[in-house]
């Protein structure tokens, strides 16, 4: 087994300094030096240990927040898009009502009704009606999804701020209770 008199970390927990023997036999032979180590180094291990915990749990809570963040920015972005599908989609809506409304014309035209007056007025009237109902729906659907999206967002927002302040609640617990372990150390 290796004892240890002195061991030197940097910030990163790398060693830098060293000083040690091996020893061979019961723990409690290791001797008077040794048990002096231990107790003096206790309240070190303890505040390095708190250190680390304390570093980690920051680490951690701005880790997730970072990912709530980019999960916001991406519901946003899906926001975005639908104000692209709904222009695409009335595109694509206007085309095919102009095809119908040439095919309902060269029916009624086939069939000798004036265009200006009766039945084809009404089925014309109709036909305008019921489109810009269509339209109106679409923009609607539209933006309950983008609201919808953009409330996500918030939401993943909030979830990061909850796991940043959770974190520094846990920092908070680490030093807390590594203060608690050194002060009943010393006595």
């Amino acid at each position: 087994m290796k004892i240890y008199n002195k061991i030197v970390y940097d910030f990163d927990n790398n060693i830098i300094e060293e000083d040690s023997y091996e020893y061979e036999g019961p723990l409690t032979l290791a001797g008077p030096a040794f048990a002096a180590a231990a107790i003096t180094a206790a309240p070190y291990v303890v505040g390095g240990t708190a250190l680390a915990g304390f570093q980690q749990a920051g680490a951690i809570g701005k880790f997730n927040q970072d990912v709530s963040n980019r999960n916001a920015l991406v519901k946003e972005n899906e926001a975005k898009i639908l104000d692209d599908k709904l222009a695409l989609d009335l595109s694509r809506f206007n085309k095919a009502f102009e095809k119908l409304e040439g095919t309902t014309n060269v029916a009624l035209a086939k069939s000798g009704v004036v265009m200006d007056s009766g039945t084809a007025a009404n089925i014309k009237l109709s036909n305008l009606y019921e489109k810009e109902l269509e339209i109106q729906m679409m923009k609607y659907n539209t933006e309950i999804g983008k609201a919808q999206k953009l409330e996500e967002a918030n939401f993943a927002r909030i979830n990061g701020e909850m796991a940043r302040m959770n974190a520094k609640m846990q920092q908070i617990q680490i030093a807390s209770s590594a203060g608690s372990s050194l002060l009943t150390m010393t006595g």
